[in-house]
Protein backbone atom coordinates (compact mmCIF):
# COMPACT_ATOMS: atom_id res chain seq x y z
CA UNK A 1 0.00 0.00 0.00
CA UNK A 2 1.36 3.37 -1.21
CA UNK A 3 2.00 6.30 1.43
CA UNK A 4 0.27 9.73 2.20
CA UNK A 5 3.35 10.76 1.08
CA UNK A 6 3.41 8.90 -1.96
CA UNK A 7 0.16 9.56 -3.45
CA UNK A 8 0.72 13.23 -2.80
CA UNK A 9 4.32 12.74 -4.76
CA UNK A 10 2.07 11.28 -7.74
CA UNK A 11 -0.89 13.93 -8.00
CA UNK A 12 1.86 16.68 -8.19
CA UNK A 13 3.58 14.71 -11.10
CA UNK A 14 0.05 14.68 -12.64
CA UNK A 15 -0.64 18.37 -12.15
CA UNK A 16 2.57 19.91 -13.01
CA UNK A 17 3.30 17.05 -16.23
CA UNK A 18 2.19 19.93 -18.75
CA UNK A 19 3.73 22.56 -16.55
CA UNK A 20 7.01 21.10 -17.32
CA UNK A 21 7.19 20.37 -20.40
CA UNK A 22 10.31 22.23 -21.93
CA UNK A 23 10.76 21.54 -25.67
CA UNK A 24 14.05 21.13 -26.94
CA UNK A 25 14.60 25.34 -27.68
CA UNK A 26 15.72 25.32 -24.01
CA UNK A 27 18.12 22.90 -23.97
CA UNK A 28 21.84 23.96 -22.61
CA UNK A 29 23.83 21.97 -25.14
CA UNK A 30 26.84 22.50 -23.53
CA UNK A 31 27.05 19.15 -21.94
CA UNK A 32 27.02 15.57 -22.43
CA UNK A 33 24.64 13.94 -19.74
CA UNK A 34 25.94 10.51 -19.27
CA UNK A 35 23.24 9.04 -16.51
CA UNK A 36 24.86 5.39 -16.41
CA UNK A 37 28.22 6.06 -15.49
CA UNK A 38 28.27 7.38 -11.46
CA UNK A 39 26.61 7.57 -8.27
CA UNK A 40 24.58 10.52 -6.68
CA UNK A 41 27.03 12.46 -4.57
CA UNK A 42 26.75 11.77 -0.61
CA UNK A 43 25.73 15.53 1.14
CA UNK A 44 28.85 15.21 2.79
CA UNK A 45 31.14 15.28 -0.53
CA UNK A 46 33.46 18.30 -0.88
CA UNK A 47 35.85 18.39 -4.26
CA UNK A 48 39.08 19.16 -2.41
CA UNK A 49 41.96 20.97 -4.22
CA UNK A 50 44.05 23.80 -4.05
CA UNK A 51 43.92 27.44 -5.25
CA UNK A 52 45.84 30.44 -4.76
CA UNK A 53 48.09 28.12 -2.76
CA UNK A 54 45.56 26.85 -0.04
CA UNK A 55 43.10 23.96 0.14
CA UNK A 56 40.07 24.53 -1.14
CA UNK A 57 36.55 22.11 -0.84
CA UNK A 58 35.17 23.39 -3.99
CA UNK A 59 36.49 25.64 -7.07
CA UNK A 60 34.47 28.78 -6.04
CA UNK A 61 35.17 32.21 -5.13
CA UNK A 62 33.51 35.27 -3.16
CA UNK A 63 34.12 38.27 -5.98
CA UNK A 64 34.66 41.60 -4.78
CA UNK A 65 31.69 43.77 -4.01
CA UNK A 66 30.91 45.95 -1.48
CA UNK A 67 32.90 47.62 1.08
CA UNK A 68 32.07 50.69 3.36
CA UNK A 69 28.49 51.01 3.56
CA UNK A 70 26.02 50.49 6.37
CA UNK A 71 25.52 46.94 5.77
CA UNK A 72 29.06 46.26 4.59
CA UNK A 73 29.64 44.62 8.09
CA UNK A 74 27.65 41.56 8.16
CA UNK A 75 27.18 41.50 4.69
CA UNK A 76 31.27 40.61 5.08
CA UNK A 77 30.78 38.43 7.78
CA UNK A 78 28.29 36.49 6.52
CA UNK A 79 30.31 35.91 3.44
CA UNK A 80 33.59 34.83 4.99
CA UNK A 81 31.49 32.48 7.76
CA UNK A 82 29.86 30.84 4.57
CA UNK A 83 33.85 30.67 2.75
CA UNK A 84 34.98 28.72 6.39
CA UNK A 85 32.15 26.40 6.43
CA UNK A 86 32.24 25.42 3.04
CA UNK A 87 35.88 25.67 1.81
CA UNK A 88 35.67 28.83 -0.13
CA UNK A 89 38.10 31.94 -0.75
CA UNK A 90 37.05 35.98 -0.82
CA UNK A 91 37.94 39.21 -2.50
CA UNK A 92 36.82 42.01 -0.10
CA UNK A 93 35.19 45.02 -1.54
CA UNK A 94 37.26 48.38 -2.42
CA UNK A 95 39.63 48.97 1.09
CA UNK A 96 40.03 52.64 -0.58
CA UNK A 97 39.16 54.25 2.88
CA UNK A 98 41.54 51.85 4.83
CA UNK A 99 44.91 53.25 3.44
CA UNK A 100 44.36 56.20 5.56
CA UNK A 101 41.88 55.33 8.60
CA UNK A 102 40.59 52.67 10.42
CA UNK A 103 37.35 53.93 10.65
CA UNK A 104 35.75 51.02 8.63
CA UNK A 105 37.98 48.32 9.28
CA UNK A 106 35.58 46.62 11.30
CA UNK A 107 33.33 46.70 8.07
CA UNK A 108 36.31 44.58 6.30
CA UNK A 109 38.35 43.10 9.27
CA UNK A 110 36.52 39.22 8.87
CA UNK A 111 40.08 37.06 9.28
CA UNK A 112 38.37 35.75 12.86
CA UNK A 113 35.09 34.66 10.59
CA UNK A 114 36.77 33.56 7.46
CA UNK A 115 39.30 30.64 9.44
CA UNK A 116 42.54 29.96 7.02
CA UNK A 117 40.79 30.42 4.05
CA UNK A 118 42.27 33.05 0.60
CA UNK A 119 40.78 36.19 1.68
CA UNK A 120 42.40 39.15 -0.29
CA UNK A 121 41.87 42.68 -0.43
CA UNK A 122 41.14 45.15 -2.62
CA UNK A 123 42.12 48.27 -4.33
CA UNK A 124 40.96 50.27 -7.89
CA UNK A 125 44.42 50.49 -10.21
CA UNK A 126 43.71 54.33 -9.92
CA UNK A 127 44.70 54.41 -6.29
CA UNK A 128 48.08 51.99 -7.21
CA UNK A 129 48.67 55.06 -9.30
CA UNK A 130 48.08 57.57 -6.37
CA UNK A 131 50.39 55.64 -4.23
CA UNK A 132 53.01 54.94 -6.79
CA UNK A 133 53.12 58.90 -7.71
CA UNK A 134 53.53 59.94 -3.89
CA UNK A 135 56.06 56.97 -2.87
CA UNK A 136 53.60 55.71 -0.79
CA UNK A 137 53.47 51.98 -1.80
CA UNK A 138 54.12 50.61 1.23
CA UNK A 139 50.74 51.18 2.16
CA UNK A 140 49.26 48.42 0.58
CA UNK A 141 51.66 45.73 2.51
CA UNK A 142 50.28 47.89 5.75
CA UNK A 143 46.96 47.28 4.59
CA UNK A 144 47.29 43.64 4.22
CA UNK A 145 48.75 43.21 7.37
CA UNK A 146 46.25 45.28 8.96
CA UNK A 147 43.54 43.26 7.27
CA UNK A 148 45.55 39.76 7.52
CA UNK A 149 44.89 39.50 3.91
CA UNK A 150 46.91 36.96 1.67
CA UNK A 151 47.01 39.15 -1.04
CA UNK A 152 45.98 42.35 -2.93
CA UNK A 153 43.09 42.14 -5.70
CA UNK A 154 43.88 44.75 -7.98
CA UNK A 155 40.55 46.05 -9.96
CA UNK A 156 40.92 47.29 -13.59
CA UNK A 157 38.07 49.57 -14.74
CA UNK A 158 38.99 52.68 -16.96
CA UNK A 159 35.36 52.38 -18.74
CA UNK A 160 33.70 52.57 -15.19
CA UNK A 161 35.82 55.10 -14.36
CA UNK A 162 35.39 57.46 -17.40
CA UNK A 163 31.29 56.79 -17.14
CA UNK A 164 31.80 58.20 -13.54
CA UNK A 165 31.00 62.02 -13.09
CA UNK A 166 33.38 61.37 -9.91
CA UNK A 167 35.81 58.74 -11.19
CA UNK A 168 38.81 58.45 -10.95
CA UNK A 169 40.65 59.16 -14.49
CA UNK A 170 44.52 57.48 -15.22
CA UNK A 171 47.02 59.72 -16.44
CA UNK A 172 50.35 58.84 -15.53
CA UNK A 173 50.76 55.66 -15.94
CA UNK A 174 49.12 52.74 -17.42
CA UNK A 175 47.24 49.86 -15.22
CA UNK A 176 50.42 47.13 -17.00
CA UNK A 177 53.15 49.72 -15.93
CA UNK A 178 51.57 50.64 -12.32
CA UNK A 179 51.05 46.36 -11.69
CA UNK A 180 54.99 46.15 -12.62
CA UNK A 181 56.01 48.67 -10.56
CA UNK A 182 53.96 47.10 -7.39
CA UNK A 183 55.47 43.86 -8.61
CA UNK A 184 59.22 45.26 -8.39
CA UNK A 185 58.30 46.80 -5.07
CA UNK A 186 57.82 43.65 -3.51
CA UNK A 187 54.15 42.74 -3.03
CA UNK A 188 53.78 39.73 -5.06
CA UNK A 189 50.79 38.22 -4.11
CA UNK A 190 48.94 39.87 -6.91
CA UNK A 191 45.37 39.25 -8.46
CA UNK A 192 44.17 41.54 -11.50
CA UNK A 193 40.49 42.08 -12.47
CA UNK A 194 38.06 43.26 -14.79
CA UNK A 195 35.05 44.69 -13.63
CA UNK A 196 32.58 43.74 -15.88
CA UNK A 197 33.99 44.05 -19.21
CA UNK A 198 36.54 41.04 -19.61
CA UNK A 199 39.86 41.80 -21.23
CA UNK A 200 41.53 41.66 -24.80
CA UNK A 201 43.87 39.07 -25.94
CA UNK A 202 46.72 42.04 -26.07
CA UNK A 203 45.83 42.84 -22.49
CA UNK A 204 45.81 39.09 -21.31
CA UNK A 205 48.85 38.56 -22.78
CA UNK A 206 50.17 40.98 -20.89
CA UNK A 207 49.54 39.84 -17.60
CA UNK A 208 49.96 36.28 -17.99
CA UNK A 209 53.92 36.91 -18.90
CA UNK A 210 54.10 38.65 -15.05
CA UNK A 211 53.99 36.56 -12.23
CA UNK A 212 50.64 37.06 -10.35
CA UNK A 213 48.95 34.80 -7.97
CA UNK A 214 45.79 34.88 -10.71
CA UNK A 215 43.71 36.90 -12.87
CA UNK A 216 39.95 37.52 -12.20
CA UNK A 217 38.10 37.84 -15.30
CA UNK A 218 34.99 40.10 -14.77
CA UNK A 219 34.13 39.21 -17.80
CA UNK A 220 31.23 40.46 -20.10
CA UNK A 221 27.56 39.47 -18.91
CA UNK A 222 27.31 39.78 -15.53
CA UNK A 223 26.80 43.14 -13.81
CA UNK A 224 28.10 45.60 -16.11
CA UNK A 225 29.17 49.01 -14.18
CA UNK A 226 30.16 50.99 -16.58
CA UNK A 227 26.26 50.24 -17.80
CA UNK A 228 25.67 50.88 -13.55
CA UNK A 229 27.25 54.40 -13.22
CA UNK A 230 25.37 55.20 -16.77
CA UNK A 231 21.76 54.51 -15.10
CA UNK A 232 23.04 56.78 -12.35
CA UNK A 233 22.83 59.95 -14.87
CA UNK A 234 20.28 61.49 -16.67
CA UNK A 235 17.21 59.38 -14.96
CA UNK A 236 18.90 56.23 -16.30
CA UNK A 237 17.63 56.38 -19.59
CA UNK A 238 20.36 57.55 -22.23
CA UNK A 239 22.74 54.38 -22.08
CA UNK A 240 26.48 55.16 -23.56
CA UNK A 241 27.36 52.43 -25.96
CA UNK A 242 30.70 52.03 -24.92
CA UNK A 243 29.00 49.74 -22.09
CA UNK A 244 28.42 47.32 -24.62
CA UNK A 245 31.70 46.86 -25.38
CA UNK A 246 34.05 43.74 -23.64
CA UNK A 247 34.59 40.13 -23.92
CA UNK A 248 32.78 36.84 -22.59
CA UNK A 249 34.34 34.09 -20.58
CA UNK A 250 34.43 31.96 -23.80
CA UNK A 251 36.55 34.05 -25.47
CA UNK A 252 38.99 35.04 -22.62
CA UNK A 253 39.25 31.13 -22.29
CA UNK A 254 40.44 31.00 -26.30
CA UNK A 255 42.94 34.15 -25.36
CA UNK A 256 44.55 32.47 -22.51
CA UNK A 257 45.11 28.89 -24.50
CA UNK A 258 46.24 30.40 -27.55
CA UNK A 259 48.70 32.77 -25.59
CA UNK A 260 50.09 29.54 -23.42
CA UNK A 261 50.23 27.60 -26.80
CA UNK A 262 53.27 30.08 -28.15
CA UNK A 263 54.59 30.97 -25.10
CA UNK A 264 56.07 30.15 -21.53
CA UNK A 265 53.45 31.80 -18.96
CA UNK A 266 54.01 33.20 -15.34
CA UNK A 267 50.32 33.36 -13.92
CA UNK A 268 48.18 29.66 -14.47
CA UNK A 269 45.53 30.32 -12.36
CA UNK A 270 42.21 31.83 -13.07
CA UNK A 271 38.72 33.04 -11.28
CA UNK A 272 36.07 32.79 -13.84
CA UNK A 273 33.53 35.76 -13.17
CA UNK A 274 31.32 37.34 -15.53
CA UNK A 275 28.08 36.28 -16.78
CA UNK A 276 28.23 33.09 -14.23
CA UNK A 277 24.37 32.56 -13.29
CA UNK A 278 24.47 29.18 -11.60
CA UNK A 279 26.74 26.39 -10.61
CA UNK A 280 26.20 24.73 -13.98
CA UNK A 281 27.96 27.80 -15.75
CA UNK A 282 30.82 27.49 -12.92
CA UNK A 283 31.50 23.73 -13.93
CA UNK A 284 31.38 24.64 -17.39
CA UNK A 285 33.86 27.11 -17.43
CA UNK A 286 35.91 25.30 -15.26
CA UNK A 287 36.26 22.13 -17.32
CA UNK A 288 37.06 23.66 -20.28
CA UNK A 289 39.91 26.32 -18.84
CA UNK A 290 43.32 24.66 -19.92
CA UNK A 291 44.59 25.67 -16.18
CA UNK A 292 43.55 25.80 -12.58
CA UNK A 293 40.32 27.35 -11.59
CA UNK A 294 37.64 28.63 -9.96
CA UNK A 295 34.09 30.16 -10.56
CA UNK A 296 33.52 33.68 -9.19
CA UNK A 297 30.36 34.97 -8.63
CA UNK A 298 29.19 38.44 -6.64
CA UNK A 299 25.44 39.53 -7.33
CA UNK A 300 24.37 36.05 -6.47
CA UNK A 301 25.80 36.05 -2.95
CA UNK A 302 25.89 39.62 -2.34
CA UNK A 303 21.31 39.22 -2.91
CA UNK A 304 21.96 36.21 0.21
CA UNK A 305 24.15 37.67 2.05
CA UNK A 306 21.88 40.76 2.78
CA UNK A 307 20.16 38.69 5.62
CA UNK A 308 20.17 36.28 8.21
CA UNK A 309 23.38 33.91 7.56
CA UNK A 310 20.85 30.93 7.15
CA UNK A 311 19.65 32.09 3.89
CA UNK A 312 23.00 32.68 2.80
CA UNK A 313 23.97 29.06 3.78
CA UNK A 314 21.44 27.77 2.39
CA UNK A 315 22.12 29.44 -1.21
CA UNK A 316 25.76 28.17 -1.13
CA UNK A 317 25.18 24.67 -0.60
CA UNK A 318 22.81 24.44 -3.32
CA UNK A 319 25.49 25.41 -5.57
CA UNK A 320 28.37 23.15 -3.39
CA UNK A 321 25.83 20.11 -3.95
CA UNK A 322 24.50 21.02 -7.75
CA UNK A 323 28.34 21.31 -8.96
CA UNK A 324 29.22 17.90 -7.46
CA UNK A 325 26.25 16.35 -9.02
CA UNK A 326 27.28 18.11 -12.06
CA UNK A 327 30.97 16.39 -12.09
CA UNK A 328 29.19 12.89 -11.43
CA UNK A 329 27.04 13.02 -14.73
CA UNK A 330 27.86 15.89 -17.11
CA UNK A 331 30.55 16.08 -19.52
CA UNK A 332 31.48 19.00 -21.44
CA UNK A 333 31.45 19.24 -24.86
CA UNK A 334 34.57 20.89 -27.07
CA UNK A 335 34.59 24.33 -27.25
CA UNK A 336 34.50 24.13 -31.06
CA UNK A 337 31.65 22.15 -31.00
CA UNK A 338 28.69 24.40 -30.42
CA UNK A 339 30.90 27.92 -30.49
CA UNK A 340 30.70 29.96 -33.82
Amino acid sequence: MESIDTNDRKRDHIELAFKSATGIQVRDDRFLYEPLLATHPSPEVTLDGYFLGKPYKFPIWVSSMTGGTGLAKNINRNLARACKEFGLGMGLGSCRKLLTSDEFLEDFDVRSYIGDQPLYANLGIAQIIELIIDNKLYLVDTLLKKLEADGLIIHINPIQEWMQPEGDHIYHHSPLEAIKKLLDFGISEIVVKEVGQGMGPSSLKALLSLPLKAIEFGAFGGTNFAKLEALRQEGGVDIDPICYVGHTPDEMIRSIKEVSSNQEILCKEFIISGSIRNYLDGYYYNEICPFNSVYGQAAGFLKHAMGPYEELAKYVEKQTQGYAFAMRYLRVKPLDSFMK
